[in-house]
């Protein structure tokens, strides 16, 4: 969880999944859809999936137990060299190096790396680095001091050199360079992408499908996605056998993602109590009375919450469209 969100942000989604999944077998046998409900709002959906994946193959191929050789535990899914490295020396005390992005960042700093961490040649002298500072004894304890030194006192803005007890070896300081180090990624302009969503109710339902294993949101569930040549309309008689009876266009929602903007267009249908189909593996219709424990993506999140407070307002206007219950 900690791979790529910030510690405060972590906390209540650790503390509630491990009480949901207090250990390898609990998650390997959980369903994926309340994997990710409980993951919803933490981002970078994959890294839930390769958990479950991992929890799997550790109860299938592993016989339960956690592998301690670091090549088989870097071969898990969303398992890398620096994860398996850090779980080896937390769990186990064995000398292994680490590198995730705040010890990149106290190094560079150190030693004044020049250049961008995330490219082969920058990575490669941090990685020696890395390997040169890990100690021989008390590896928990360094390994843990590391992260939490880049995490807490020399971070990316306003560090805390006077406090650092790394001050008197370090050269970016001694230079009064430590802003520059390390260099920021090159920037790039992301390219943008469109999408039309389908926010189609039936009275205080609204329809949601299961999204393709791979790709944007991964196994989560969203709304219908509408291709460029098609007509909404023409969608619902397709797929619902029925006609709309109200269509609205929202403003456009803009989602950004590591690689690429979204610009997400949000289509109002609403359609009659005869074309509710029966929940399957694809799709479900989510009741706002009884919400259903799904994964579900930040930017779908927000629009179901403006739905449920569209619907609100609708229930004391006696000349709206809309009329959900509860």
């Amino acid at each position: 969880m900690l791979q790529q969100t910030r510690v405060s942000s972590v906390i209540p989604y650790y503390q509630r999944f491990l009480t949901r999944f207090p250990d390898v077998e609990s998650l390997a046998a959980a369903d994926p859809d309340e994997v990710l409900h409980l993951w919803s709002g933490l981002g970078y959906y994959a890294r839930a999936r390769n958990l479950q994946r991992t929890a799997q193959r550790i109860r299938d191929q592993h016989a339960g137990v956690f592998p301690r050789d670091i090549a088989l535990l870097a071969a898990l899914p969303g398992i890398g060299r620096s994860t398996a490295a850090a779980i080896l020396a937390l769990a186990f005390g064995e000398r292994h190096a680490i590198l995730d992005g705040n010890v990149k960042r106290v190094l560079a700093r150190v030693h004044a790396v020049r250049g961008w961490a995330g490219s082969a040649a920058v990575s490669k002298k941090l990685w020696a680095l890395a390997e040169r500072h890990t100690p021989a004894k008390n590896l928990a304890s360094y390994t843990q001091a590391i992260m939490d030194l880049g995490a807490t006192v020399c971070t990316r803005l306003r560090p805390q050199c006077p406090a650092c007890p790394l001050a008197a070896i370090c050269i970016a300081r001694r230079r009064g360079m430590v802003s520059r180090f390390p260099a920021p990624r090159p920037r790039k302009n992301l390219p943008l992408r469109q999408a039309r969503l389908l926010l189609i109710t039936c009275k205080h339902r609204v329809l949601l499908e299961k999204r393709p294993p791979a790709g944007v949101w991964g196994g989560l569930w969203g709304f219908p996605e509408l291709p460029a040549d098609r007509d909404a309309t023409d969608w619902c008689r397709m797929h619902l056998q029925v006609s709309p009876q109200m269509q609205s266009a929202w403003p456009v929602l803009r989602h950004s993602f590591t690689h690429f903007h979204l610009d997400i267009q949000p289509l109002r249908l609403e359609v009659p109590e005869p074309a509710c189909i029966e929940d399957n593996a694809a799709r479900v219709w989510y009741d706002f009375n009884s919400p259903a424990r799904i994964g579900l993506a930040a930017p779908v999140k927000k629009l179901l919450a403006a739905l449920h407070k569209q619907a609100g307002e609708s229930r004391h206007d006696t000349h709206g469209s809309l009329h959900f219950a509860g």
